[in-house]
């Protein structure tokens, strides 16, 4: 919102109140799907520091933050699901909060099934799984499509604009309390936006992007941004700077120790 005045004596007395603008949306709480069963059988469940920098020698604070209530989603907790899936063209039950403590998570949003961007990014994670696996790391797609339509997609080949079948789970948000919960939601629409969120053993949102309806993601990307948080993670006392890939120079983050990396460059 901008503030403006004018010549005139109306507008003149405009200026002595001030300009504001509040946007503050409250973070949703996390989400939890009622379980159920397929042709009562019961879906099987697969499960698959702090960092600080110095600011004085008798302070320190918190480098990944641990935000407040508020939006943004990433540094803090990411909302909780449980729903239904499938892999292995099997029905299973996914739970976010099996994996804490476990394994980090790369989360993807898409916005539907049989679509045309979407099983470009679909299969080329599950394609490049084993790098994520290799990191600890499992990856979780999410769409507003049923259970079926994703066994049926899965069943489709790639050729003909299938999928296949995929190395990690397609969860179906067919109620869209998972795409609500963490702001990818076109509610006119009643789809997804290409959202990514990387969270970390702790269960705590450590990077998202946001792509809109027409533009895929990169698995590159992902993977490095991924090595990225795990190194800081490892190495409190460093930062990544720009486009770091493992095996390269990291940083100190205060203005003595930083010296020496862009000495270095």
């Amino acid at each position: 919102m901008a503030c403006s005045a004018s010549a005139s004596s109306t507008t003149a007395a405009l200026l002595s109140s001030t300009c504001r603008a509040s946007i503050s949306p409250k973070y949703k709480s996390p989400v939890s799907l009622p379980s159920s069963s397929f042709n009562g059988k019961p879906f099987v469940s697969r499960v698959a520091r702090s960092l600080s920098t110095p600011l004085a020698q008798s302070q320190r604070r918190p480098f990944a933050v641990r935000a407040s209530s508020e939006l943004p989603l990433v540094g803090n907790q990411a909302p909780d699901f449980e729903a239904e899936a499938v892999f292995d063209q099997e029905f299973i039950k996914v739970k976010l909060s099996e994996y804490i403590g476990k394994k980090y998570v790369i989360l993807f949003f898409y916005p539907l099934d049989f679509t045309f961007v979407c099983p470009t990014e679909i299969t080329a994670f599950s394609d490049r799984y084993a790098e994520f696996e290799k990191v600890n790391t499992e990856i979780l797609g999410v769409s507003v499509d049923s259970v079926f339509s994703h066994l049926a997609w899965v069943q489709t080949e790639r050729k003909s604009g299938g999928l296949g079948d995929l190395n990690y789970p397609l969860i179906s948000d067919i109620t869209k309390s998972i795409s609500k919960a963490y702001n990818v939601l076109i509610p006119d629409q009643g789809i997804a936006l290409r959202g990514l969120f990387i969270i970390d053993k702790e269960g705590v949102i450590q990077h998202s992007t946001i792509n809109n309806l027409g533009i895929g993601r990169s698995v590159d990307e992902t993977l490095r941004t991924l090595q990225a948080l795990q190194y800081v993670q490892e190495n409190p006392d460093e930062v990544c700077p720009a486009g770091w890939k493992p095996g390269e120079k990291s940083m100190k983050p205060d203005p003595k120790g930083s010296k020496e990396y862009f000495a270095s460059i």
